[in-house]
C-alpha cells in the first residue's frame, strides 16, 4: 500500500490535493488509482441523482399545474400556483446549471426523462389525490420543454 492510499484513509482533502497535483505533472504511475476510480465513479453516480431528483420534481409540479392547477378553487390557485411555479422556476435553474457543469449528462437526460417519469406520476398523484389514470402514460413533456422558462403547460384536466 502506498502513501496515497494510506492518505485516501487518513486525510480525504491532503489525498485529494495530491492526485491533483499528480495528475497536473503527468506522474500517472504514483496516483492511486483504485481510490481514484472509485471517486470519479461516484461523481457520476452523485451527478445522475441530482439529475433523476431534478427532473423528478420538475415533472411532478408540471402534471401538477397541467391536471390539476384549474380544478382549485380561486384563492387554492393563488396559493398553490406561486408555490409551485417557484418550485418550477428553481428546478428549471438548477438543472440548466447541472447541465452546464456536467455536459456529459446531456447523453443521458432523455433517458433519465423516461426513467423518472412514472416517479413524477406517482407523486403528483399522491399530492392531488387525481387518479393515476389522469396522467399519460408517458412523459408529455420535450426537454426544451421541461427548460423553458416561458412553457407552463395549459390544463388538460378533464372531468371523467
Amino acid at each position: 500500500m502506498t502513501e496515497l492510499n494510506t492518505l485516501y484513509d487518513s486525510n480525504y482533502s491532503a489525498w485529494a490535493t495530491q492526485t491533483a497535483e499528480l495528475l497536473r505533472a503527468g506522474r500517472f504511475a504514483e496516483l492511486d488509482i483504485e481510490h481514484l476510480l472509485i471517486e470519479l465513479s461516484d461523481m457520476s453516480k452523485s451527478e445522475r441523482d441530482e439529475l433523476e431528483s431534478r427532473l423528478l420534481i420538475l415533472i411532478s409540479h408540471l402534471l401538477k399545474w397541467e391536471y390539476q392547477y384549474q380544478t382549485l378553487s380561486e384563492r387554492w390557485r393563488e396559493f398553490k400556483g406561486d408555490s409551485w411555479q417557484r418550485t418550477i422556476i428553481e428546478q428549471r435553474k438548477r438543472l440548466k446549471r447541472r447541465l452546464l457543469k456536467s455536459p456529459g449528462l446531456k447523453a443521458i437526460v432523455n433517458e433519465v426523462i423516461a426513467e423518472v417519469y412514472s416517479d413524477a406520476v406517482d407523486l403528483a398523484h399522491k399530492e392531488t389525490h387525481l387518479p393515476m389514470t389522469t396522467f399519460p402514460v408517458n412523459c408529455p413533456y420535450q426537454l426544451a420543454q421541461l427548460l423553458d422558462d416561458n412553457y407552463y403547460p395549459e390544463a388538460g384536466y378533464t372531468t371523467p
